[in-house]
This record gives C-alpha cells, sequence and structure tokens, in this order.
C-alpha cells in the first residue's frame, strides 16, 4: 500500500458531499447518510462527531434531526474537509516540521518534498463542496 489517503478522511468527503447536495438547512440522518454513502454507521457517527467539533456540519437532535452543511458548500474544501478528520495533511514529516531536520536548510529533498507539498494544497483548497455536489436536490 503506497501513500493514500486514510478512510475516514475519504468518508467525511462522501458525507460531506452528500449533504452539499441538498439545500442549505436541510438536515440528514446519520443512517441516509450512511446508506447513501455506504458508510458503517458506528464509523460515520465518529466522522460526523469530528466534521460538527471542526465548525463543518451540525448537528441537531430529536426525531428529526440529524446532521447539515455549517456553511455554504461553495466555502468548504476538501482540505477542510480532510484536515478535520485525519489532522494536517503532509507528505512527509519534513514538511510539517522543517526544524526537526538538521538537514532542511540546504536538502534537495526537502525541497522537492516541499514543492510536491505544496501542489496538493492547492487542489485541495480548490476543490469545493459547491465543485463535488454542483446541483442541489430540491
Amino acid at each position: 500500500m503506497g501513500l493514500q489517503l486514510t478512510r475516514g478522511g475519504e468518508y467525511a468527503v462522501r458525507a460531506m458531499t452528500y449533504l452539499a447536495r441538498f439545500p442549505e438547512g436541510h438536515v440528514a440522518s446519520l443512517r441516509d447518510i450512511g446508506r447513501a454513502q455506504d458508510i458503517p454507521e458506528s464509523f460515520l457517527a465518529k466522522i460526523l462527531q469530528s466534521l460538527v467539533r471542526s465548525g463543518l456540519a451540525v448537528s441537531q437532535r430529536g426525531a428529526h434531526g440529524g446532521f447539515a452543511l455549517a456553511r455554504p458548500a461553495a466555502g468548504v474544501t476538501m482540505r477542510d474537509i480532510i484536515e478535520a478528520v485525519d489532522g494536517p495533511i503532509a507528505l512527509n514529516q519534513c514538511v510539517l516540521w522543517p526544524e526537526d531536520c538538521s538537514r532542511s536548510g540546504d536538502c534537495e529533498l526537502h525541497k522537492a518534498w516541499q514543492r510536491a507539498q505544496a501542489q496538493l494544497m492547492d487542489v485541495l483548497d480548490s476543490v469545493t463542496l459547491r465543485t463535488l455536489a454542483p446541483q442541489p436536490v430540491a
């Protein structure tokens, strides 16, 4: 297995994309999200808790409770979602903590990691939930 997004990060993006398909304020149940996106409910519950804590989703209790986006889909990026569940994204530790590597100042490999990291972040910052779910369901 190579460098790969965690299953939690993938499920978080899928769940948030599902929520983005509905009009603003629409509340979807944990069960509906899980079934529609083929995500185990127990795992989805933990993911949604992280998304709520990070301010990307809101939860509503009660008989008609569930989850909704906390802000417009155009303002939520893939990076926001993945980092809410998995923490900071880094292709290599030296990109996150260059001060921990004595070679990072003049290391060509470090410079290559930095360029790759910057390109990855550019892509993840440019893809919003509106991009992934352009047509809200009525």
